[in-house]
């Protein structure tokens, strides 16, 4: 009997050390198969849209194929939403996301994260016949959000009882509830903001307070350090190159800041 559970318990711990090891090969698997699976965007412009030609562009889609260039693989991109993007990289549909994702504590319990690649800051944007400079004056207001993004849970935490917060499963939704009136003001990132205010509509979306600075970084699996230690590396030198600069400057109109 003794014997039997010292047997399992070895057993147990080979498996658990298995696991482990297969998956701090990560970068090894990747480099094998010759192929880097990549979750994106494809409704959140200039991070990552379809063309009229209806091919992927974007920011993220130059980032994901910069960096299967450094690794010497081959790119496949894996259209991607707010809400399952980090379901895809746990199941391993992917092998990375990058998908203009912040960083916060509830993610970081769930997955790990490289240095931030890109600048992005969330915030309330409504017309100008909106008076709104606080949180607290969001009460009886009416704001559109995209479920699960960071935008999302921030603002859930500091909007009064009052606030009505209509959750879309999209940022088409979100834009779309915003432009056609649904909703009174929408919490949403800048550069979503500065692609509505492209469209030159009439309900133009003015920044009314700042949610908070949240840059862009790329998600990945717990526990695949080499990978993590591969973007990194790439990330450091294609900033240091001026590679990345000229990204941020064709999709975001602004340079990489000095402090990224």
């Amino acid at each position: 009997m003794k014997l039997s559970r010292l047997l399992l318990g070895l057993g147990a711990t080979a498996l658990a050390f298995t696991m482990h090891a297969a998956s701090a090969e990560a970068l090894d698997d990747v480099v094998k198969a010759g192929v880097l699976k990549v979750a994106v965007p494809q409704d959140f412009p200039p991070f990552g849209s379809v063309s009229a030609d209806m091919k992927p562009q974007g920011l993220d889609i130059d980032v994901a194929a910069l960096i299967a260039r450094k690794m010497g693989v081959k790119l496949e991109l894996v259209p991607v939403t707010s809400t399952n993007r980090v379901p895809y990289l746990q199941t391993k549909k992917v092998d990375l996301v990058i998908s203009s994702m912040g960083k916060n504590p509830e993610r970081e319990k769930a997955i790990d994260f490289s240095e931030a690649y890109a600048p992005f800051y969330n915030g309330v944007f409504g017309p100008a016949d909106q008076k709104v400079t606080s949180a607290a004056e969001l009460a009886g207001k009416t704001v559109g959000v995209t479920r699960g993004a960071v935008e999302d849970l921030e603002l859930s935490k500091i909007a009064p009882p009052t606030a009505t917060i209509k959750r879309y499963e999209d940022n088409n939704g979100t834009i779309s509830a915003f432009l056609s009136g649904q909703v009174q003001l929408v919490a949403t990132g800048n550069v979503v903001a500065a692609a509505i205010l492209a469209r030159n509509p009439p309900k133009k979306p003015e920044p009314k307070f700042l949610i908070k600075n949240s840059p862009c970084f790329i998600g990945l699996n717990k526990g695949e350090p080499k990978l993590q230690a591969k973007v990194n590396a790439i990330l450091a030198e294609v900033k240091k190159d001026g590679e990345l600069n000229a990204l941020t400057v064709k999709w975001l109109g602004m340079p990489l800041p000095s402090t990224l």
